[in-house]
């Protein structure tokens, strides 16, 4: 009789300790960390800063790495060809959402998946892209940011031709594995206005050189420089080179005039970093990409530096300075 009544406590024992197992084990996966899978074209040494932007904003939205969310990087290190796999990399790994900080990853994370929520930072319209049906109603899987870097091409050469007005030999550099590449080059021959443009391609270090070199021979009077990782990451390499051959350049980010470019005209990239981070932060918390529009860029910077100016003997018009949001001096 004993054993029988000890038995049954053991078994009482046992099934109330399950039934608390169980609602334990479930609440666990239902709270498991969730990951983030952030794709881009450069490298992480390249991407510090924007990488920081990224994370204030999902610290904005109640996300910190490390605390309540997980960050998988996929870095293609300046190899586009190497993003498609990047991507479907993190669609194995099930991340609960992709983060793509450039054109081209935005465009690999779309092709890899029509399930997993992206959230882009992209140079171009989203929609010529193929990545949302429209700004204010994406209707799919993605949504972010359109920082305008093409858009702007028109008015990054009509600075150009203020800087420099007898200019007529125009360089424009250019990475052909971008796959904005060719939209470049059609709006930049747009907007020369009786001015010959030469075309120099560059997908490497060593061909950023190579190409200086050849519109050195060719006798380019300004250089234009397509946006791009590459062009980023390469940003102190452009500098110095603009300088030796002493051709004034202008670039669609801040960060190349900070390196010593001279002159640049487009968004603050560090922002739009951080708005994607807000925005993944908002996917993560339940929102629909389908649901959330595309935001785009409303303030354009044009940063001039007069160190590189005096250094190529140039003097930079007035007019321009006064309309200049940051002087570097």
């Amino acid at each position: 009789m004993a054993s029988h009544i000890e038995r049954r406590k053991f078994l009482a024992t046992l099934l109330g300790g399950a039934a608390v197992a169980w609602p334990l084990a479930a609440r666990a996966q239902q709270t498991a960390t969730p990951v983030i899978g952030l794709l881009d074209a450069a490298s992480a040494a390249e991407r510090t800063e924007y990488v920081a932007a990224f994370r204030r904003g999902l610290a904005t939205g109640g996300y910190v790495e490390g605390q309540n969310v997980t960050i998988e990087y996929r870095w293609a290190e300046g190899q586009y060809d190497r993003l498609p796999e990047l991507a479907a990399d993190l669609v194995r790994r099930r991340v609960s959402v992709i983060a793509a900080l450039a054109t081209a990853a935005a465009l690999a994370a779309k092709a890899a998946t029509a399930t997993i929520p992206i959230a882009f930072g992209v140079a171009g319209d989203p929609v010529k892209l193929g990545l949302v049906a429209s700004l204010n109603q994406p209707g799919g899987n993605a949504t972010g940011f359109n920082f305008f870097s093409i858009e702007l091409v028109a008015k990054r050469m009509q600075l150009l031709r203020e800087l420099v007005p007898a200019a007529r030999r125009i360089a424009l550099l250019t990475n052909p594995t971008d796959p904005l590449n060719e939209s470049v080059l059609r709006d930049v021959e747009a907007a020369a206005i009786g001015q010959q443009v030469l075309v120099f391609e560059a997908a490497t270090g060593r061909g950023i050189d190579a190409a200086f070199e050849s519109l050195a021979r060719e006798k380019a009077e300004v250089l234009f420089v397509a946006g791009g990782a590459l062009f980023a990451a390469r940003r102190i390499q452009l500098a110095v080179l603009a300088a030796r051959y002493a051709v004034p350049a202008i670039y669609s980010l801040r960060e190349n005039v900070d390196a010593g470019g001279l002159m640049s005209y487009g968004t603050n990239y560090a922002d739009m970093c951080r708005q994607v981070g807000l925005y993944a932060a908002n996917i993560l918390k339940g929102a629909k990409p389908m649901d959330l529009p595309v935001m785009q860029a409303s303030k354009f910077e044009l940063v001039i530096n007069l160190n590189t100016a005096l250094a190529l003997r140039l003097e930079v018009p007035p007019t321009l300075l006064a309309r200049a949001d940051e002087v570097i001096e």
